[in-house]
């Protein structure tokens, strides 16, 4: 039976880039979501930035630009971070959109029909330097009932407890470090103390929630009656000015969710779709993401506003614990605060993508980042375990391909396919950390045999070139159905795999057919190792990073490489297109022992045969560094006869003095694509 998802992750604040806590939740999410949709189910994930409040609003004037120009760069930011560890939003908008204005004014004219907004006078923080009222989010201090310092305003992380912000000890404002001074205001509540029968319910027998969820709100908030909730905001605020209050604005976290009904409108219209079919409709199960930090706003107030709105409650609420390093809280002195950007400048996306799945359960636990489990579980796992089954096979039979019978393998598929439902069900739990072993288990049996069979040993006799089909076909249809159930988590290797077969690694059922008589491509490598110093450089505090000292060249003297390298003499422009620039992937990589400088290195450009190329860059780069890296060749130099083979073409690269620095092409390009 097909099903109809509609899922979000919490909007992500447009004060701030993607960082290692964050992507905790967007890879769970994304996981999820392909899962759904390897299993062939109806599936929109849609979310969007949050843009309001006095944050942004102060931000953009100390950078001196209207907070629009902020929340549409930071926008940019957001979206290529998100691209780039395979985040696959059908839909992500902005919660400063007039979709989302629309919304969120239905649903106050709803809570106005239904007596629910009532208006007084309250004493609130403010900050004397920023001229602002503050939100519970911006005032931090010593939690009131445990004492933990440098709680907010509204929780505490130690003890869980919640509370007003004029609670908090010694409390100081996140903008300016200024001691807030009491002043009134006058603000709007939504009265909650009604909806509390209708929060109750839900909350309780629904099954929306997991169980320690829903014992913490039983326990905090619904033993007693619930408090009027404050949602708006004098001026001056950046945001949605309330229509039929002048001068006041929705607070954020009225808005915000919102966001989510705005996003799937924003995507309707532009897919041709219907928001009904998706907010309004029981058969849509709708499933929510979220931090623990959060769970009150989500398990609360959004639901008490989508019922009052006439829209479909969440049919679940995922949450989850937050992302500890080395056990304490990410720090940016310690250089533990690490962003989605920062990462990317030293690992692979896919490495943190199977990280994260094998330590997310269906808990709330927190997860720890440990450097050394990190590098053990990559190079384990994903390259010992699994890649290393096509690496070991895949090029015994690229001539004769897979055999047009599946051989006898001791029950081994059958065992795969049939572990296929607990690997499911772990996937439809979110206890990726459970599907990760089973699979891990399946690639245990799959090495086993490799290790019993040895094609390699096989391969050296031609008599047993059938043997060693049979063989090769049997470990490829293992690492294909691994692969298979790897695909929520690892697609880009998914992607890899299928032009290995000519065949896509996109159907969950196809982990119960084996593939036969089909062709297998050349392999190019799928995945690389993990250097732990690449893991070590991406934590390096901010503070150990030396500055330039007084008597460092200035840019202006560091760049003299022109003065030691002249321009070359003019050239035609006949003369440049010659010479064939090309982009080209490097798939192996090794030093020459009886050279000095040189590296031989196997260049891809994408089709046809690879190219074998001696450069210069042995003490520059380390060999194993470079297999995956995308550089430009000169692709149509005519080969050279050299003392240790034959070179057929040339890498480029720049640098004086014994200095070498490859030219990588930017992301987004293609072996083969020429240089124009």
């Amino acid at each position: 039976m097909t099903r109809q998802l509609l899922v979000t992750s919490a909007l992500p604040y447009a004060n701030g880039p993607i960082h290692l806590g964050h992507l905790v939740e967007y890879i769970q999410t994304d996981i999820f979501v392909r899962y759904q949709r390897l299993r062939g189910h109806r599936v929109a994930y849609v979310c969007a930035d949050d843009t309001h409040g006095t944050a942004i609003m102060i931000r953009a004037q100390k950078e001196g630009r209207s907070p629009e120009d902020l929340i549409a760069d930071v926008a940019s930011q957001h979206r290529r971070d998100f691209a780039a560890f395979g985040v696959s939003f059908d839909h992500y908008g902005s919660t400063n959109s007039a979709s989302n204005l629309a919304v969120c004014t239905g649903i106050w004219k709803n809570l106005r029909a239904r007596n629910l907004i009532v208006e007084r006078k309250v004493d609130r923080l403010f900050d004397p330097v920023q001229k602002t009222f503050l939100a519970d989010r911006f005032v931090v201090g010593d939690c009131p009932r445990c004492g933990t310092k440098d709680q907010y305003g509204d929780s505490c992380e130690s003890c869980g407890s919640t509370y007003a912000a004029t609670e908090l000890k010694n409390p100081r404002s996140v903008h300016s470090g200024a001691s807030p001074e009491l002043r009134p205001s006058s603000q709007l509540f939504v009265r909650l103390e009604p909806l509390q029968p209708f929060l109750e319910e839900w909350t309780q027998r629904s099954g929306a929630l997991q169980p320690e969820v829903a014992n913490y709100l039983a326990g905090h908030f619904l033993d007693k009656p619930l408090q009027d909730w404050d949602v708006s905001r004098p001026a001056p605020y950046f945001g949605f000015e309330i229509p039929d209050a002048k001068g006041n604005f929705w607070y954020v976290w009225f808005d915000a969710p919102v966001g989510y009904i705005a996003s799937t409108t924003d995507w309707c219209e532009k897919s041709g779709g219907s928001l009904d079919a998706w907010w309004k409709n029981p058969d849509c199960e709708i499933v929510h993401f979220l931090g623990k930090d959060i769970t009150y706003f989500h398990t609360l107030f959004w639901p008490a506003l989508l019922h009052v709105g006439g829209y479909q409650l969440p049919r679940r609420v995922q949450i989850h614990g937050f992302l500890r390093v080395n056990g304490e809280k990410m720090s940016k002195s310690k250089g533990t605060f690490v962003t989605a950007a920062r990462y990317l400048e030293h690992l692979d996306p896919e490495w943190l993508r199977y990280y994260y799945a094998s330590k997310l359960s269906d808990k709330i636990d927190d997860l720890d980042f440990q450097a050394d489990e990190f590098v053990g579980k990559v190079n384990s796992d994903l390259v010992g375990r699994v890649v290393n089954l096509a690496s070991r096979s895949a090029r015994f039979v690229e001539s004769t391909g897979l055999a047009t019978h599946y051989p006898d393998d001791g029950g081994l598929f059958a065992r795969g396919a049939t572990a296929g439902e607990a690997i499911a069900a772990a996937y439809e739990a979110c206890d990726f950390r459970e599907a990760m072993r089973l699979v891990m288990t399946l690639a245990d049996a799959a090495n086993e045999y490799v290790e019993r069979t040895a094609p390699w040993t096989i391969r050296k006799d031609p008599a047993r070139a059938d043997e060693l089909r049979n063989v090769c076909t049997v470990v490829l249809n293992l690492f294909r159905q691994i692969v298979v159930y790897l695909q929520p988590v690892l697609p880009r290797l998914a992607e890899r795999a299928s032009g290995l077969f000519a065949s896509p690694c996109d159907r969950w059922n196809s982990t119960t057919e084996p593939l036969i008589g089909c062709s297998i491509a050349k392999f190019e490598h799928m995945a690389t190792r993990v250097e732990p110093e690449r893991v070590k450089a991406m934590f390096v505090p901010e503070a150990a990073v030396p500055a330039p000292s007084a008597s460092a060249p200035t840019p202006a003297d560091a760049n003299d490489a022109l003065g030691k390298e002249p321009l070359a003499a003019q050239v035609s422009i006949e003369d440049f297109q010659k010479v064939d620039l090309r982009v080209a992937k490097i798939v192996a990589a090794e030093a020459v022992p009886e050279a000095k400088k040189l590296l031989r290195l196997t260049l891809s450009l994408g089709s046809g045969p690879t190219r074998n190329v001696f450069a210069g860059i042995k003490g520059a780069y380390e060999p194993e560094r470079l297999v995956g890296r995308l550089v430009v060749m000169v692709a149509n130099l005519a080969p050279r006869t050299m003392k240790f083979g034959v070179s057929e073409g040339m890498v480029v690269a720049a640098g004086t003095d014994g200095e070498v620095y490859l030219l990588s092409p930017d992301t987004g390009a293609k072996a083969g694509q020429r240089l124009h």
